[in-house]
């Protein structure tokens, strides 16, 4: 047997010492105090971020939002009974992310949840972008003016409360009213613009948002729209983040140089949600028990709409909140805090609703404070007329009510004024075209129309459209490729109203 000398011994265990690499991985935790409600209090984790995903045992995440001097307030994703799988003393965990969602073409036709996870059973979203729900707002800089018009395909909407690309306009009302319709419509009209949609379903009935995306696939506008639903049934916490998390799959669009609309239905259920959230953190209650940052919410979720400049490839992000109000009160503390932060509001009134006029705009607190730059220049020729007419008739028709005579200048008026509202009727999932809604318009502000019978309109005006699709198409053509109606094309559009009239009354 040899003998091992010490120096060899010495030798092998300096070289095992320098191959020896220690694996040391810290991890910040933290114990479960308090759980309820979709809401968990923490002990420890002193150095989490605010909106910073945690990890509780059995896969549940949730995300950190109030940071207390002896606790952190955390609300809980997942199921609606998520909370009931955590005890009190389990350990929580740091991940050092921020909340993402899925990003990218991936997502069009696609119903997510507020996290995008797909609820459509179409298998998983395959795509390796991510981006945060929150994001800073572009700033000055970043902008520019807002240039182009955003067509909703509704007459009312793009003659007199006209929306630009990058604008924010709000739709208020009573329940039942048409908001959704509006909003709706306005995405069934991006078909074929290259406008990438996303329907925000806050609160809604699962019905509801089911309605939604029917509706939406029978027209072929699923082909370019995502469906973010946060159900009644969802949490409060997953009604909070759906807004945000369907504002980042737009921005993503947006900074790609495409434009974007945006539907938030709607904010006053979420508001709500961020209320419910807000009083379980133990936040203190301001008016009619809203936290004090219930303003700060919405501000930071439409400021991220915008017009990018040219240097930043000129996307943008159009968004339509829509507000539920009651019984007509657009005074109250939520309308009021998100109508100072838009760029105007369509008012849809119950009283018109059921009168039968649809959609139920009210023209005079009814606007838009940007869409009149963007308007494309063919229809502010035609609409110029229409908010006046319309104003005069309003104001006409309380006289009437007295019984008074009328003259015959005042009689023309509110004949006038009768046909303007008939023409501005129009039925849900029908948007129109430029070109048809600028040819209507001409027709009934400059005088065609008024000796043809109210209860003949809609017939007439069927015809009419389609008689200049097969005798005069230049003229429709021309609107749809210049966006404006030169002189030439009015006098042709004359003589053609002209010859339909004829040809109607022989028949």
């Amino acid at each position: 047997m040899s003998n091992l000398k010490p120096e060899e011994v010495t030798s092998i265990i300096k070289k095992e010492l320098d191959n020896f690499r220690t694996q040391l991985k810290t991890e910040s935790v933290g114990t479960v105090i308090q759980v309820g409600d979709a809401i968990a209090r923490i002990y420890g984790l002193d150095d989490v971020m605010v909106g910073e995903i945690v990890e509780f045992p059995n896969g549940v995440a949730g995300m950190a939002v109030n940071l207390e001097e002896d606790s952190v307030g955390v609300i809980i994703f997942g199921r609606d009974n998520a909370d009931r799988t955590i005890r009190e003393g389990d350990t929580v965990k740091r991940t050092g992310k921020v909340v993402e969602v899925p990003v990218g073409e991936a997502l069009k036709g696609r119903v997510v949840n507020a996290l995008g996870v797909p609820i459509d059973g179409k298998g998983p979203i395959v795509t390796d972008k991510y981006r945060p729900i929150e994001f800073r707002a572009p700033d000055v800089i970043s902008r520019q003016p807002i240039n182009a018009p955003l067509q909703t395909g509704i007459k009312a909407v793009d003659s007199m409360i006209p929306i630009g690309r990058g604008q924010r306009e709000l739709i208020i009302g009573d329940r039942q009213t048409g908001k959704t319709a509006i909003a709706i419509d306005a995405i069934i009209n991006q078909k074929g613009k290259d406008v990438y949609c996303v329907y925000v379903g806050i609160g809604q009935k699962i019905s509801s948002v089911v309605a939604v995306v029917e509706t939406l696939k029978k027209h072929g506008a699923m082909e370019y729209t995502t469906v973010v639903s946060a159900s009644s049934r969802s949490t409060a916490s997953s009604q909070f983040l759906a807004p945000f998390a369907g504002c980042a799959m737009g921005e993503d669009f947006m900074f790609a140089g495409k434009d974007v609309l945006v539907v938030y239905d709607d904010l006053s259920k979420h508001a709500q949600a961020y209320r419910q959230l807000a009083l379980l953190l133990r936040r203190p209650p301001g008016r009619e028990a809203y936290p004090g940052d219930i303003f700060y919410l919405h501000s930071r979720l439409l400021e991220r709409s915008a017009k990018l400049s040219d240097k930043l490839g000129a996307g943008s992000l159009t968004a339509l909140p829509i507000i539920e109000t009651q019984g007509g009160d657009i005074t109250s503390y939520i309308p009021t805090n998100v109508i100072s932060i838009t760029d105007g509001q369509i008012y849809l009134e119950t009283d018109l609703f059921f009168s039968g006029v649809r959609p139920a705009i009210n023209v005079g607190l009814s606007v838009s404070r940007v869409g009149g730059k963007a308007q494309a220049k063919a229809m502010r020729k035609v609409s110029g007329k229409i908010r006046l007419d319309l104003a005069q008739y309003r104001e006409l028709v309380t006289f009437l009510q007295f019984g008074s005579e009328l003259d015959k200048a005042t009689q023309d008026q509110i004949n006038r004024g009768e046909r303007v509202v008939e023409v501005l009727k129009q039925g849900q999932y029908e948007p129109l075209s430029l070109s048809k809604q600028v040819m209507i318009l001409y027709a009934v502000t400059n005088g065609f129309l008024d000796e043809l019978p109210v209860v003949s309109f809609r017939k007439f005006l069927n015809g009419f459209l389609s008689f200049m699709d097969a005798s005069y198409p230049g003229v429709g053509n021309g609107i749809e490729t210049t966006g404006d109606m030169s002189q030439d094309a009015i006098e042709v559009l004359r003589k053609a109203i002209v010859e339909f009239k004829e040809s109607a009354n022989r028949k």
